[in-house]
């Protein structure tokens, strides 16, 4: 019975880990965008705004959250004149902030941290995100003791970190994102990337970027002979196996001109996974108007 009971614990914790990893998956892949918007126009790791978004609004299901647009706990305080919602925290009758939207409590949250009680913050790495989560701590973001390690646990188990990618990128001496290159970043397919503008190298992306060069060309599979072209995407992390959820099982049909390496490159995926999808041969060449089928 003892034996019994002890795996039916364990069972019932797993299902609850695996039910909220689930949850808090969907809370990234919906809000990551704007995290990282935030990290280009206020220097905020991206990391760091998803995890206190996480771990304050419960992903986005706590009452706050649902109820006043607060994800990330913000009272009323300071010069705030905005509507208002009370709840019980450090007091029975506390005043939090209250939202149009979630993109309007994203963007408090970055000004918030524009404070000069978090001024010292500017002046890390913007991709140590552990010193930026021992920083808020310490400057009296949270009252709870643990909530610097439980920030970072949150960030390394969910691999938040990869959306810092560029926030050093070009950095001032103040820690600041370089605007004129952090303008040109995006996304696809959750990997970060930049429109290579006329004359730009590998070695002035990875420069830019703080990436090696060869890690650079690594991550967008060409070796050192290969030169950039206008236009062309770099990646500045790894190429995923497989397409965004919402393209799976679709289809997709070669333009004049294109490889399988310029396809590759417009999903944001590893040129040997469209071979493997579509049980093609090493020496395939696509034609146009030929249909892919994209997993």
């Amino acid at each position: 019975m003892k034996h019994l009971l002890s795996s039916l614990i364990l069972f019932a914790f797993a299902a609850f880990s695996t039910a909220q990893n689930s949850v808090y998956q969907q809370y990234v892949a919906r809000y990551h965008t704007m995290a990282v918007d935030q990290m280009k126009r206020y220097g905020v790791p991206a990391s760091i705004t998803l995890a206190q978004g996480l771990l304050e609004s419960n992903a986005g299901r706590s009452m706050l959250a649902v109820k006043a647009n607060n994800h990330f706990g913000i009272k009323v305080g300071g010069d705030w004149t905005g509507p208002y919602v009370v709840k019980s925290d450090d007091r029975p009758d506390d005043r939090f902030r209250k939202y149009r939207s979630v993109e309007e409590s994203y963007e408090d949250h970055s000004l918030f941290l524009r404070r000069p009680r978090y001024a010292a913050l500017y002046d890390l790495e913007p991709t140590d995100y552990v010193g930026w989560a021992r920083g808020l701590k310490a400057a009296g973001y949270a009252t709870n003791p643990s909530y610097a390690q439980l920030l970072i646990n949150i960030i390394e188990q969910h691999n938040l970190m990869q959306y810092d990618r560029l926030s050093g990128a070009g950095a001032h001496g103040n820690g600041m994102p370089d605007e004129d290159f952090l303008q040109r970043v995006r996304l696809c397919n959750d990997v970060v990337y930049v429109v290579v503008r006329q004359g730009e190298t590998f070695a002035d992306i990875a420069k830019a970027a703080n990436i090696r060069e060869s890690r650079l060309r690594s991550y967008n599979e060409v070796d050192r002979h290969y030169r950039l072209k206008a236009g062309d995407r770099v990646f500045l992390n790894r190429k995923k196996s497989h397409v965004e959820h919402s393209l799976r099982g679709t289809t997709h049909r070669v333009m004049a001109g294109q490889s399988m390496y310029d396809i590759a490159q417009m999903y944001g995926v590893k040129v040997e996974k469209l071979y493997k999808w579509n049980r093609l041969r090493d020496d395939y060449y696509p034609t146009e108007d030929d249909v892919l089928i994209l997993k």
